[in-house]
């Protein structure tokens, strides 16, 4: 089979990088068009990082896995094609704010029905809300003058920075279609691609609508969570209880479990923020402004999480960083990733920058551009430094915050950055990575969330 998947982003790149690894018999390519982005995807220095990634694509590519600007050849040759592309949040008319800007994802559908010759399975893979297949489906059909069209929904559950381990063993792979025999047939035709690596008792499928709730659900459930934690680590430094112990304590009732209690400076990325607003505008729309009152308050609760972090730099260096050289370790929302898409560290600098602090940042895969992108500054702004390493960001700082998990940060001579430092030397731990009697028993002024 031909597969096609517009879009060459965070996620149609690496699924469809697996989905060839796993499956040698398919052709897939992956179309855009953005030149600059294939060129990157079929370069040595690919456009996303993920660990592994890099690896299958350059295994796979020129076999049987394609990056290309050919957007109607591609459809016109696919039998099955996905649709992967960008569904921010809008910013303008009707549900600003809250509801999916879902232009992209209309665009894609009427170029299918413009340039496809025969019947189509189309697969939704982009993150959507509830009933956007119906939106899809009528354009498709409207046009189909005699083609068949079948839309089926399946949701991305990737963690960036894990996408590919994700991919290799999915807790499970949600596939919506309509409950006739042809969405039957379209249904098992994604079921056996899938199957050819995972369990068949992982893979489940439902009715569309089921299917395109399900992820935003899950999104908000596991958001919640991070801000349930956070809320709880505001009350701990009130306290003087430490939050890592009461995420321990609570983690360990089955009911309840580990996961995603981890407090941190807030959640960031490009699915959290954006799917509960989504859920919210759609509680609005169908009204139900308890419901949308209850989903609005995760983000409430994470909005304030970053801005208490500020606020504490602030009150901690004795209510001003004005001059002072702040050292930022980590810009990406998360580990092991290069995205910065709602990074807690965008907002924290932006906090900072406005009380008239210089800011050093390091970042071991975000590029100087980006950066400089998120914080809406020009390169020549002097108050901003792009550094090459922790130790280079550090060198005369008055602070050094922590602002992503990364590994290597773990692993850093704490005595060699305090010893190139102004005194005394701040340390905030906003991802609680570290140890912070080790970073006091050295002689930093240390505190991380929740736990002092």
């Amino acid at each position: 089979m031909k597969i096609c998947c517009i879009g060459a982003g965070y996620v149609g790149g690496p699924t469809m990088a697996m989905i060839a690894h796993k499956c040698p018999e398919h052709s897939v390519t992956v179309v855009d068009i953005n030149q600059a982005r294939i060129d990157a995807w079929n370069s040595d220095k690919l456009p996303v990082y993920e660990p592994g990634l890099d690896e299958i694509v350059q295994e796979q590519r020129g076999k049987n896995l394609f990056f290309s600007t050919g957007v109607d050849e591609a459809i016109r040759a696919a039998e099955m094609i996905f649709i992967s592309v960008n569904t921010p949040t809008k910013s303008y008319g009707v549900g600003a704010g809250r509801a999916a800007d879902l232009r992209f994802i209309e665009k894609c559908a009427r170029k299918i029905a413009e340039v496809c010759e025969g019947d189509k399975i189309v697969v939704e893979k982009s993150t959507l809300p509830v009933r956007t297949a119906e939106s899809v489906k009528r354009i498709l059909e409207s046009n189909a003058a005699g083609r068949n069209f079948q839309i089926l929904s399946n949701p991305e559950f990737l963690a960036e920075g894990t996408a590919m381990a994700d991919l290799q063993a999915p807790d499970r792979v949600l596939i919506g279609g309509d409950q006739t025999p042809e969405g039957k047939a379209a249904i098992q035709k994604l079921v056996d691609v899938y199957a050819a690596w995972v369990p068949r008792d992982r893979i489940i499928t439902t009715n569309l609508w089921s299917s395109e709730l399900s992820k935003l659900t899950a999104n908000a459930f596991l958001a919640q969570r991070i801000s349930s934690i956070n809320a709880i680590s505001a009350l701990c430094e009130a306290t003087e209880a430490n939050v890592d112990e009461v995420a321990h304590a609570i983690g360990t009732d089955s009911r309840i479990g580990p996961k995603f209690l981890k407090s941190s400076v807030g959640f960031g990325g490009s699915c959290f923020q954006k799917d509960i607003l989504n859920l919210v505008y759609l509680c609005e729309y169908f009204g139900l402004p308890e419901v949308a009152d209850y989903w609005n308050k995760v983000i409430e609760m994470n909005d304030y999480q970053k801005r208490r972090f500020a606020r504490r730099v602030v009150s901690t260096m004795f209510n001003t960083v004005s001059d002072k050289r702040i050292a930022v370790l980590g810009f990406a929302f998360k580990k092991d990733t290069n995205d910065t898409r709602e990074s807690a560290a965008i907002y924290v600098c932006r906090d900072l920058l406005e009380e008239q602090a210089d800011l050093a940042i390091y970042d071991p895969k975000v590029e100087a551009p980006q950066i400089y992108a998120d914080l809406r500054l020009d390169p020549k702004d002097e108050r901003i430094q792009i550094c090459k390493d922790a130790y280079e960001a550090t060198k005369d700082a008055h602070a050094v915050l922590i602002l992503t998990e990364w590994d290597e940060f773990k692993q850093l001579d704490f005595k060699k950055i305090y010893d190139g430092m102004n005194l005394p030397a701040f340390l905030f731990d906003g991802r609680n990575l570290l140890d912070l009697e080790k970073l006091r028993a050295i002689g930093f002024e240390a505190s991380g969330i929740g736990r002092g």
